[in-house]
């Protein structure tokens, strides 16, 4: 097992801590100098808060932690590829590398459906590398849409 695939199962922890809660389950975690700095999951159901995805929280965290808004030289791993929403906190927080499990085909701005990464109107410069673990990631998302829509048929 590489680095990248032992962080992206802390991410994947995180996942299944925000499936257990009814949050779908994408979770987050920044690694700096090899140290795992936060970790979070998705809180926007509970939180009644569109914006808690996992990459806002964990960056949320991450800048407590470190007493500072710019997350330079730090890698965010996230079991999903981030939204056009996550991705611009991303680039704002100056995080230097973006590894993600699953491709998200409907609203991946990181290459699936969109590639922002290299946008002009962004300052800053990211790298990305996709597929992390994707399998894995993958199965915990769609279980859980499996799941809600079986629940759906039941109650309607």
């Amino acid at each position: 097992m590489n680095d990248d695939q032992k962080w992206m199962k802390l991410a994947i922890k995180q996942s299944i801590k925000a499936e257990k809660k009814g949050e779908i389950p994408v979770g987050a975690i920044i690694v700096k100098d090899g140290i795992l700095i936060s970790s979070s999951h998705n809180e926007s159901i509970m939180g009644h808060d569109p914006t808690a995805h996992a990459e806002i929280q964990v960056i949320r965290l991450a800048g407590k932690k470190l007493k500072n808004y710019r997350l330079t030289g730090s890698t965010l791993y996230v079991t999903l590829e981030p939204c056009a929403m996550c991705l611009g906190a991303i680039m704002h927080a100056r995080i230097g590398k973006v590894i993600y499990g699953a491709y998200d085909i409907k609203s991946g701005v990181c290459g699936s459906n969109q590639n922002l990464t290299s946008a002009s109107f962004f300052n800053h410069k990211i790298k990305v590398s996709g597929g992390i673990l994707e399998g894995e990631c993958k199965l915990i998302l769609s279980s859980f849409f499996y799941a809600r829509r079986r629940i759906d048929k039941l109650t309607n």
